[in-house]
């Protein structure tokens, strides 16, 4: 669970959640990887992410809170 207060990015809430280092990292990051936010596929690592939202990765499942 990702505690946000607004919202957070894609590539921010990857790197708080040590699944990638920099935000360089993140961009190659989502185009090997599967992501999804709330079911649908997810490339851009500025999408904003917002309390209720669900990320995917690797058949985790993080809640935006």
């Amino acid at each position: 669970m990702i505690v946000v207060r607004e919202h957070i990015t894609l590539g921010q809430f990857l790197k708080n959640t040590n699944i990638t280092s920099s935000g360089g990292e993140a961009k190659h990051y989502l185009i090997e990887h599967l992501v999804l936010v709330n079911g649908e596929k997810e490339e851009r690592r500025g999408r904003k992410l917002y309390p209720g939202d669900q990320v995917t990765i690797d058949n985790q499942i993080y809640i935006i809170t």
